[in-house]
């Protein structure tokens, strides 16, 4: 067996609407298709082409109505930080455009450069406390 890409990853949030903002807003990926499952949630593109089945799988934790879920994904109580993961990394370029959308939606950063790799790295959270790293090429800040 060999892996070729990563498919998606999914976050368990209190607040979709805040999620799927964040997602859209910051990271510049489109909702699309998600099938009708019985429990909230956005699948989230970059890009117009659908056959990937999305990047990001947001799903949304209703207390008032949890059985769609539970019966789905079973039971996961915490939908706060990233758990037994540590962060998301994500390849990208424009990193003077990227910061500057952060710092628009006032959302807190930190950045390093990986010695003698070529990478910038900017990470920051999510609305649910994940961590996502981004990737730029180094040259870019030099």
């Amino acid at each position: 067996m060999s892996i070729s890409k990563l498919g998606h990853y999914s976050v368990r949030t209190a607040d979709l609407k805040a999620a799927v903002r964040f997602y859209t807003r910051v990271l510049g990926l489109r909702e699309g298709f998600r099938p009708a499952f019985n429990f909230p949630g956005a699948w989230l593109y970059n890009g117009a082409d659908e056959a990937d089945f999305g990047v990001v799988h947001l799903i949304g934790v209703d207390p008032g109505s949890p059985q769609g879920l539970l019966d789905y994904l079973g039971d996961k109580a915490d939908t706060t930080g990233t758990g037994a993961i540590d962060h998301l990394a994500f390849i990208a370029t424009d990193v003077r455009g990227f910061r500057a959308r952060l710092e628009l939606d006032e959302i807190a950063f930190r950045e390093r450069t990986v010695p003698g790799l070529g990478l910038h790295q900017v990470f920051f959270e999510d609305p649910s406390g994940v961590t996502i790293e981004m990737n730029f090429p180094a040259h870019e800040v030099a």
